[in-house]
């Protein structure tokens, strides 16, 4: 069913079905039976190391539901369905409580307050055994923050935060909001998102289009006052079940010359500093002119430097991770890899779009006609699973990696979790797939 709506939806321009459809998400959620109902559709069952009462405890696979079954229930796969498809933007934020969330990473990874090697459920030995990090069904410890499941929402998606209500009630583990720059920027003109049916894939230029870092951070405080207000109701997040995890995606305006980039990240760090989980340095979009450049060693040890440094300085620890391009060669992975042992970067994502348009089945005119832009989906899964792979070699396992790029499934889930991925991230599979890809995958690994 949901096929059908996305065949219709796809009539109409990307960047308007999104906001359209979650807008239309947002009217259904704010009516509490709905929302009650979209999340009995949507979210897959938590589940927790202890059998306790009223955890949830359960076989991971019991949490997966189809269409059909959940267009049964009086409804709940329209509420769930008017969610998703044309798309850009990231979000939401957790209430595990600032106490918890400013362990240092580090001592998650080097061992010293969480059991060695232990492998992500259901997931073989081998790669995924060498990961570090605490693992019981579907939730995970990493980084010193709880996630409800290892499924979350990558950056572009909700760049303002916007839908943070919404995207938690459809399940997702954890989201990065933005790119968020200090100052507000309007990004690239429209249209800058397109559809590749074809291939499963999408062509995006946005720019980094989002409200500025003062705008996003007050939305994100008022996120998280509700949310504290609603831990103190529900005992979630409290001892209890853990909220949402926000990522906090960061990268520079496009008036910033890059010898001044540095600057850019320090602002957005301070600024969201007390409202995000973890944060993740974007140098990697192809659609910011230069922005690549940051990625070469010395220009990236500048920028990740500064940043670890005003984390001391700021009194707790705030994860750091840094995003990277599918389209880097084995030497700048090493160089990546060696700055990020370096510096003691928290984790890698790999990675963002790809400017290659290799092995795409969508004509070349087509293409022609869509210009620049970065390619996702389908088209960059194999790139994006031997990157992932070749960081957990390279790190020796020490280094988490969140995999993006190209998850649909529950199988490419569980390829780049056998790769050594720690989390995976969705964002074109969400608008192909629908809003019930976090109960499947979480269903099938």
């Amino acid at each position: 069913m949901y096929k059908i709506l996305r065949t219709i939806l796809f009539f109409f321009p990307a960047e308007e079905v999104h906001h359209f459809s979650m807008k239309g998400l947002r009217i259904i959620c704010s009516w509490s039976p709905l929302r009650k109902l979209v999340e009995w559709s949507c979210k897959p069952e938590v589940h927790f190391g202890k059998d306790e009462p009223g955890s949830g405890n359960g076989p991971a696979g019991s949490a997966a539901v189809d269409w059909a079954a959940a267009g049964s229930a009086g409804g709940g796969a329209a509420a769930g369905t008017a969610t998703k498809m044309g798309s850009d933007a990231g979000t939401a934020r957790s209430g595990s409580g600032s106490a918890e969330r400013a362990v240092p990473a580090a001592a998650i990874w080097n061992g010293a307050a969480a059991p060695e090697n232990v492998a992500v459920s259901g997931a073989p030995s081998g790669a995924a055994a060498g990961r570090t990090g605490v693992s019981r069904g579907l939730d995970r410890e990493l980084f010193g923050l709880s996630f409800c499941n290892p499924v979350g929402l990558g950056a572009g998606f909700d760049k303002n935060a916007l839908y943070l209500r919404e995207l938690e009630a459809l399940g997702f583990g954890f989201v990065e909001i933005g790119t968020v720059t200090p100052k507000p920027q309007a990004g690239n003109e429209q249209p800058r998102l397109f559809r590749l049916p074809q291939d499963q894939g999408l062509i995006n230029r946005m720019g980094f289009n989002n409200e500025g870092m003062e705008a996003i951070a007050a939305r994100l405080k008022a996120w998280q006052q509700r949310n504290v207000r609603s831990a103190e109701k529900t005992g979630e997040g409290v001892g209890g079940r853990p909220r949402m995890i926000i990522g906090g995606n960061i990268g520079k305006n496009k008036v910033t010359p890059n010898e001044e980039a540095w600057k850019d990240y320090e602002l957005c760090f301070r600024a969201l500093y007390d409202v995000v989980d973890y944060f993740v340095v974007n140098v990697s979009s192809p659609n910011t002119p230069g922005l690549r450049e940051l990625q070469e060693k010395d220009a990236l040890r500048k920028i990740l430097t500064h940043l670890q440094t005003i984390n001391r300085e700021l009194g707790g620890k705030r994860p750091l991770l840094l995003k990277i391009a599918p389209d880097l060669n084995q030497q700048q992975l090493d160089d990546v890899v060696s700055l990020a042992l370096e510096i003691k970067l928290d984790g890698l994502v790999a990675t963002n779009t790809t400017i290659s348009r290799a092995g795409l089945v969508t004509p070349a005119s087509r293409l022609e006609a869509i210009g620049a832009g970065g390619v996702s989906g389908a088209p960059v899964r194999q790139r994006a699973t031997e990157v992932v792979s070749y960081l957990v070699q390279q790190t020796g396992g020490h280094i988490p990696v969140i995999a993006s790029g190209g998850i649909f499934t529950a199988a490419d889930a569980r390829e780049k979790l056998d790769a050594g991925a720690s989390l995976v991230q969705v964002w074109t599979g969400f608008i192909y797939e629908g809003p019930f890809i976090v109960r499947r995958i979480c269903g099938g690994i």
